[in-house]
């Protein structure tokens, strides 16, 4: 929509609906607490930090057709760059006021911007309407696939409406023309020093490592983070009907929280499923993969071994109970920030650990084919190209 006082333009299903499931699947089992009160976030430069650095492979093409079609669009003459890529949700209670996204001096690179929503409105949440000051369109109602283009400049004043239920799901995309604030070239020194040794086990090479454990912490109440709020991780687990079981004695540890850190059992319901995860995250990977891709294995006629499904001890459930208790202070905020409203419908689907049990494979399966395709399909990611084959082949 050409508007030369105030450039902007929407595109209908511009990403499919499998791109925008696998970037909430990144986001939902890699996110930490945001820069704004109810706003949570994924950057790239946390997915390597954490040792998820495969997970970058799905961002790549989708950062480069944006940027061809930002600059064909707006007439650049030059090559724009990256300034900053990242998933970010709005939950309840989460909303912005009127501001141009270069409005801060540190915030002056800032170009253009490009909005991908990746779920919908009414359907995925409530709330969360966005809104321009001026010209056309008006107010957009975020639609999965959708995407919308501007300038970052007061020609676009916008706003977010208070979310009411639900998480507002975006990836958010700025451009700038000084190559000075290139994300793609901060990402390479973070590889340079974060990037995992070889290893013939692709799947253990790419385990997640958890970043410090108040980057998970949410509170309504900044004041009494000790009193009140969540654990993401532990949290988006429990949304899911999940519970966490750790077989070390409690007493090992002097801070609980670094229990973050060390292997873990999952529980539904009074079952323990036999898997060991290597940490909280790695855990919450796997689930949230289920939970994407778990239709593909409700039909599958597999049976669970015996003895990989145990009945829940009364002195289990207790200590389950004990550090929920610790690592979930508020159970209702948890359930009501992280509520999803299309999971409504299926929240009484029957579970199977067998089917669990194939999609804990696959997950493996999954990272493994990221972590080979990255190697390959970099040059895409046109910027520092050469640097980036060089390091993911571990020469």
């Amino acid at each position: 929509m050409a508007d030369s006082e105030h450039p902007r333009l929407i595109l209908k299903n511009w990403l499919s609906m499998e791109e925008c499931k696998e970037l909430e699947f990144i986001h939902k089992s890699c996110s930490t607490v945001g820069y704004r009160p109810n706003v949570f976030s994924t950057t790239l430069s946390h997915l390597v930090a954490t040792n998820c650095t495969h997970l970058i492979f799905p961002f790549v093409s989708i950062r480069e057709k944006l940027k061809e079609k930002l600059e064909e669009f707006f007439g650049c003459e030059y090559e724009l760059v990256i300034e900053f890529t990242g998933l970010i949700s709005w939950t309840s209670g989460g909303s912005i006021g009127w501001h141009s996204d270069d409005n801060r001096p540190y915030l002056k690179q800032r170009d253009f911007t490009a909005v991908c929503y990746l779920n919908s409105y009414e359907k995925d949440f409530k709330g969360g309407l966005f809104n321009f000051q001026d010209g056309k369109p008006k107010t957009i109602a975020p639609l999965a696939g959708d995407v919308v283009m501007y300038t970052a400049d007061s020609r676009n004043i916008h706003s977010v409406n208070e979310v009411t239920d639900g998480e507002r799901l975006t990836l958010t995309i700025w451009f700038s023309r000084d190559s000075s604030h290139d994300e793609d070239a901060k990402l390479i020194s973070a590889l340079s020093q974060n990037l995992p040794q070889r290893s013939d086990n692709v799947s253990h090479s790419c385990l997640p490592l958890p970043a410090s454990g108040n980057m998970y912490w949410f509170s309504s109440n900044q004041a009494s983070l000790e009193e009140s709020g969540f654990n993401l991780c532990w949290a988006r687990l429990h949304v899911l009907g999940y519970n966490v079981y750790y077989s070390q004695e409690m007493s090992n540890f002097s801070d609980l929280s670094e229990l973050l850190m060390e292997p873990l059992q999952l529980a539904r319901g009074d079952e323990l499923f036999y898997q060991e995860f290597v940490n909280i995250l790695h855990a919450l990977q796997v689930v949230q993969f289920f939970h994407w891709k778990g239709s593909e294995y409700r039909t599958s006629k597999v049976d669970i071994e015996a003895g990989k499904v145990i009945c829940l001890s009364h002195s289990q459930r207790e200590k389950i109970d004990y550090l929920k208790s610790f690592f979930i202070k508020d159970v209702r905020l948890a359930e009501t920030v992280l509520h999803s409203v299309s999971n409504d419908e299926n929240e009484h689907r029957g579970f199977d650990w067998a089917n669990f049990s194939a999609a804990v494979t696959a997950w493996g399966d999954y990272i493994g084919k990221l972590h080979k395709e990255i190697q390959v399909s970099l040059p895409y990611w046109r910027t520092h190209q050469s640097i980036f084959i060089v390091q993911f082949d571990g020469s």
